[in-house]
């Protein structure tokens, strides 16, 4: 029997690795992914980090059981469905106000975690070829460890669109950054501080659009990375925008290049009709417009996910192979 052509596709699988509180836009990229997650506009396909500290892996686990318990209804509810992922180290960042606070979750060491590059690939094995989107906010370390897995580079170019960056601490790992950047075998997409910039999140909508939980992890984040009101550079929340949303119209697109790293870090871009890398621009037009889906999204309401359905033509598929296997 021929393999049933696919022509129902899931949403699309987002695989968001990130520096998760360094700063707080990489929260606020979160809450995004949640939000969109909600309204069956994507799937959280895996959550990694990348720098040595298990009290990111510990805010992300509150994050993630928050948004799973309120979804259900339930403040006891189950914990994360998924894995979590994160590069072991010792040497962590110091004075992080995000992690200064003691995060409720139930990870102590690192044998509660998982390797982040075997969570990222065994994600995108899950997923449909070309149904799925990376994001990465800081060091490179886990998509360079990524890249070194045997076998590899052809699974990413299957199914990956678009590798979506958010300018950030390469500098942590400027070997990594340049292995990403050279041999990465997909589309990427650069964003740079600048867009961060220009593209806030408003700070007003912690004390407004939050409010429904008062104990809502992401505004107590916000709320220890800045004295409030602040306005935050989001260069995370503008990536993973441009990753699940290509084509509304957000943002714009310098050419094609090359992206690589020059001897201070600072990533620049090669022209070249053939590259297959480009930098992420803002449009001032849809400021207010971004700014109000960034709350919209982000502020949203867990929701509990849907079940998981088939595509008819799979389930049609197993189901012939069923009858065919009760007539031997």
């Amino acid at each position: 029997m021929q393999p049933a052509k696919i022509t129902e596709l899931p949403p699309v699988g987002v695989v968001y690795d990130s520096n998760l509180g360094q700063g707080i836009d990489s929260v606020l990229a979160l809450a995004l992914l949640h939000g969109f997650a909600g309204k069956q506009q994507c799937r959280i396909a895996s959550l990694t980090v990348n720098y040595p500290d298990l009290r990111a892996a510990q805010l992300c686990d509150a994050i993630e059981r928050f948004y799973s318990s309120a979804a259900n209804g339930d403040p006891f509810g189950p914990a994360r469905s998924l894995p979590l992922g994160i590069v072991e180290g010792k040497n962590p960042p110091a004075n992080l106000p995000v992690l200064a606070k003691a995060w409720k979750s139930d990870i102590r060491k690192w044998n509660d975690t998982a390797i982040p590059e075997l969570v990222m690939r065994n994600a995108l094995m899950a997923n449909y070829d070309g149904n799925a989107v990376m994001v990465l906010c800081g060091p490179a370390t886990n998509l360079a460890s990524l890249l070194k897995l045997a076998d590899t580079a052809p699974l990413l170019a299957a199914k990956v669109r678009v590798l979506a960056i958010a300018e950030g601490s390469f500098a942590a790992d400027l070997p990594a950054a340049r292995r990403v950047l050279a041999e990465w075998p997909t589309p990427i997409i650069f964003c740079p501080r600048e867009v961060g910039a220009e593209l806030p999140f408003p700070g007003s909508a912690i004390d407004s659009d939050f409010s429904y939980n008062p104990a809502h992890p992401i505004a107590e984040a916000y709320r220890a990375a800045g004295t409030m009101p602040y306005d935050a550079p989001a260069p995370a929340l503008a990536a993973m925008l441009s990753a699940i949303k290509p084509n509304d119209g957000y943002f714009t697109l310098s050419g094609p290049g090359t992206l690589s790293l020059n001897s201070e870090g600072k990533t620049v871009l090669q022209p070249s009709a053939q590259g297959r890398h480009r930098f992420l621009k803002a449009d001032p037009a849809q400021r207010e417009l971004i700014a109000k889906l960034y709350t919209d999204m982000a502020a949203a309401k867990p929701v509990a996910p849907p079940p998981r359905r088939l595509p008819p033509q799979i389930v049609a598929e197993e189901e012939a192979a069923k009858k065919a296997r009760e007539k031997k």
